[in-house]
């Protein structure tokens, strides 16, 4: 259960267009042990070359929470717990909520970086990045192309070694996996037989194992049972620096990009569990998905649009799809060219028999259609309460949930 939030913003002053801001996300324990109490993380120095101005601010979440070294008392106020890290503390509350939904904050702790001018993200996976650079030489860490982080030799199973410039112009799936991991080994199965299948359909295709393996002699046994090319365990720093790339917090996670190197879609995971025969490669992200248990953990990444319908008539799903999907192609589109994300993720929630839990966990009624928007981080949910919805409807209730003109329910 989430007790706070750490939020460090920098100082907006006129001209910001190479500031740098950070939030921490974390639960009551501070940040300075941000993984493991023995693993300690605190922010690096300021570099020489940057403002002072540059530096974290911190808002504080709850009397327990404080950012890093020299560990202050709970009992002083926060403008002294904050002086004692020279930085300068603001008001809590109503930005907590909104950050975490804008930046899909899923796990915690977590830290991000983004660009105080525009709100653009630098780097999801900011602990990692500054554990690989305690020192801050690499400020601000702003996010470099594929072509360039995975630049190296790639290494077969069988010993064989080719350049990273071979992928050039394919589809790539990049794939964070160990050994140790259960559900790492399941998808792994699978998606030998999907590459397999892509590959023999004449589709340029290849995938880059990422190792979470905590052993070379583990991940020669699990790289054995693969067809497709892995960093070299032995590139540790390329490793991680993959991680950085894609802000990856969990495994397994396979991240799709298109020819160009960029991201196609980060739930490669469902994907390929989905669609086993691959006839939507290279799955292209759809702005409606029918809720079923693979995709169900995006519910938790931010507000979502779930539109329940009844699952006993055939095509209803479908009719559903149809009439939510101009609305949120023109929300997607509207972010997209602000180089955002949208607010809103879409759902049509049938047959599926995660459609019934989600209904008694958010204490929803039986009723169908039933249009709801619900935000699992705020615990709180939005019921549109008509008999028949139009795409009018529809488009009305997201503009006046955007416009934050709707009163939430508490789940």
């Amino acid at each position: 259960m989430l007790h706070c939030c750490l939020l460090f913003l920098g100082a907006r002053p006129a001209n910001t267009s190479s500031r740098v801001t950070c939030f921490p996300l974390s639960t009551h324990r501070a940040l300075t042990g941000a993984t493991t109490p023995q693993d300690p993380v605190c922010f690096p120095p300021i570099p020489p070359c940057s403002p002072r101005s540059n530096y974290p601010t911190f808002i504080p979440g709850h009397k327990d929470c404080f950012p890093h070294h020299p560990r202050p008392t709970t009992s002083q106020p926060v403008a002294h717990r904050s002086s004692c890290t020279c930085i300068s503390a603001l008001p809590q509350p109503a930005c907590k909520l909104k950050l975490w939904n804008k930046y899909r904050i899923s796990n915690i702790p977590s830290l991000i970086f983004i660009e105080a001018s525009t709100g653009k993200i630098v780097c999801r996976n900011g602990l990692l990045l500054i554990k690989d650079d305690p020192e801050g030489l690499e400020f601000p860490w702003g996010p470099k192309p594929f072509c360039e982080v995975i630049a190296g030799p790639l290494i077969r199973s069988n010993g064989q070694s080719q350049e990273s410039s071979t992928l050039d112009g394919s589809y790539v799936g990049v794939y964070f996996s160990a050994h140790w991991c259960p559900p790492c080994r399941s998808l792994t199965r699978v998606l030998v037989e999907t590459y397999r299948k892509i590959k023999e359909s004449g589709q340029k295709f290849e995938i880059v194992l990422v190792s979470a393996d905590r052993s070379e002699e583990s991940f020669k046994q699990y790289f054995s049972e693969m067809p497709w090319l892995a960093v070299p365990y032995s590139d540790e720093a390329r490793r991680s620096r993959l991680n950085r790339l894609y802000g990856i917090q969990g495994i397994p996670n396979l991240i799709i990009l298109d020819p160009n190197g960029e991201v196609l879609t980060r739930q490669g995971r469902v994907e390929v569990l989905h669609d086993v025969d691959c006839k939507e490669f290279p799955w292209h992200p759809k702005p409606v998905v029918e809720l079923t248990d693979l995709n169900a953990v995006q519910l938790n990444e931010g507000p979502c649009l779930v539109l329940f319908v009844d699952s006993e008539d055939d095509g209803e799903s479908e009719a559903a799809k149809q009439l939510i999907q101009p609305i949120a192609e023109k929300i997607i589109a509207q972010y997209k060219a602000k180089d955002e994300e949208a607010p809103l993720l879409f759902f049509v929630a049938g047959e599926d028999d995660m459609t019934d839990y989600l209904r008694d966990f958010t204490n929803l009624p039986e009723a169908a259609p039933l249009l709801t928007i619900l935000d699992m981080s705020a615990r709180a949910k939005y019921v549109m309460d008509v008999e028949e919805i139009t795409p009018e409807i529809v488009d009305s209730f997201v503009s006046d949930f955007l416009a934050e003109k709707l009163k939430p329910e508490p789940i």
